[in-house]
């Protein structure tokens, strides 16, 4: 018996060089801005139907979530003029210049509208800019996924046409795990159907992309990256379950909802990060093993031939 040939690539180097970026400040990154962008809808709710605490949690989420998100972004690059020079262009083909302006755009609404909230004055110009940040909060939640997409990193690029709704579908459930965890319960409705859709969203996309991505799947389903999926997905499921429990009628009564809901918001936050660091991790892995972008680029020139 001949045994299977072990896969290696010009002098046992990599293919591609793998990403750089640091675990905590990029992974951080996707997962706040998600939070934050989803956060901006849940204000707009909030505000719109006569929810003042729901929008004021949720107002100080989006704003501190995109705050820390820069922070991270910025820490990553080394130097916030590295953040600034990318906005002397625009360059709409570019992911990373167009999230970079989106940010510069989103970061001061959020600003706004939770200084007004707070401080009770300009509140027109205060409901304006929630309003705002809520037109472009999608936008922030799903950019990051079309920025890794962009990459060659084949985790990453494979699951190009699912992971938007992967990261969409997560940011929901994060926005949503902080407004039950913070927000009074009688308040918390749009909070609870946001868990739930979100969840499936998360879930649903997230299982579909795995399937459509061949070998490139692979490192899902292995060492860190796998444990903090698998993570994710018992979280993620979960929180959305005690959110729909709390707010049933057994769990709106006395403080048979307040604990369900704070338990399923600190499981939806967690679930949401969980699943952004371990699609980081497991990009990493792909990028460092040659097997990953060698093995689909001969499939196709294959199937070409064929």
């Amino acid at each position: 018996m001949v045994p299977d040939a072990a896969f290696s690539s010009y002098y046992g180097e990599p293919v591609l060089n793998k990403p750089t970026w640091k675990p905590v400040d990029i992974a951080g990154y996707l997962y706040l801005g998600g939070l934050a962008g989803a956060s901006s809808l849940l204000a707009a709710g909030g505000q719109g139907t006569g929810r003042p605490d729901l929008a004021r949690v949720a107002k100080l989420g989006a704003a501190g979530a995109i705050s820390l998100s820069l922070g991270a972004l910025v820490h990553d690059l080394g130097r916030p003029a590295r953040f600034l020079n990318m906005l002397r262009v625009f360059k709409p083909t570019s992911p990373m210049n167009t999230g970079s302006w989106l940010l510069a755009g989103y970061a001061p609404l959020t600003l706004a509208a939770v200084a007004a909230d707070l401080t009770g004055r300009a509140r027109f110009a205060g409901a304006g800019a929630t309003a705002g940040a809520a037109v472009l909060g999608p936008a922030v939640a799903t950019y990051t996924a079309v920025l890794l997409s962009d990459t060659a990193v084949p985790s990453w690029h494979e699951g190009y046409r699912e992971l938007p709704f992967v990261f969409a579908g997560s940011g929901a459930s994060a926005a949503a795990g902080l407004a039950l965890l913070c927000a009074p319960l009688r308040q918390a409705g749009p909070a609870r159907r946001m868990a739930v859709l979100g969840a499936a969203l998360e879930l649903g996309a997230f299982r579909r992309m795995k399937r459509g991505m061949g070998l490139a799947a692979e490192p899902f389903e292995q060492g860190r990256p796998h444990r903090l999926l698998r993570a994710a997905e018992l979280l993620t499921a979960g929180g959305a379950a005690l959110a729909a429990y709390a707010g049933s009628g057994t769990g709106r009564r006395g403080r048979g909802g307040r604990v369900p809901a704070a338990v399923a918001g600190v499981a939806l936050l967690t679930g949401s990060a969980a699943l952004r660091f371990g699609v980081f991790h497991a990009g990493v892995a792909s990028a460092e093993d040659p097997r990953y972008t060698v093995v689909p680029q001969r499939e196709r020139l294959r199937a070409r031939a064929g």
